[in-house]
């Protein structure tokens, strides 16, 4: 077990350095580096000061709130939504970022985010019925 985790601990490191490389190179070669610069610290920043507090805040109420067999599913499905937003958030405020790839940008990108989190969020109805009629019949 010990072994397994050092091999993966080590890939992971690899991985880290990589992404390292390619970000300097990126910021480095890039005509427009300030903006990729502040993209960089701008995501961290928004991380550290917006979304994590928001996030714990919100994950403290829902554990007070919602009975136990609810959190697991309603966890799940917050975490499912902010990650979607945040996939969607460029092509929502900006459609084409980038040159035009067949197929990819002809798509109504708010209406595919709203059907993608109804179907999220029917989801954790459907598992958070089933956790408390389980937990009923126990």
């Amino acid at each position: 077990m010990r072994t397994a985790r050092v091999l993966l601990s080590l890939a992971g490191l690899a991985a880290l350095a990589w992404g390292g490389v390619l970000a300097f190179e990126f910021v480095t070669t890039s005509a427009r580096w300030p903006s990729a610069l502040w993209w960089f610290a701008g995501g961290t920043l928004a991380h550290d000061f917006l979304v994590a507090p928001l996030v714990g805040v919100a994950g403290v109420l829902l554990a007070r709130v919602l009975p136990e067999p609810w959190r697991a599913p309603v966890a799940a499905g917050a975490v499912l939504s902010a990650v979607l937003v945040l996939l969607a958030v460029p092509l929502l405020y900006r459609p084409y970022p980038a040159p035009a790839n067949p197929g990819l940008h002809d798509r109504d990108y708010p209406v595919a985010l709203a059907l993608t989190l109804v179907v999220v969020w029917l989801v954790v109805l459907a598992a958070g019925l089933f956790r408390h009629t389980r937990r009923r019949g126990d």
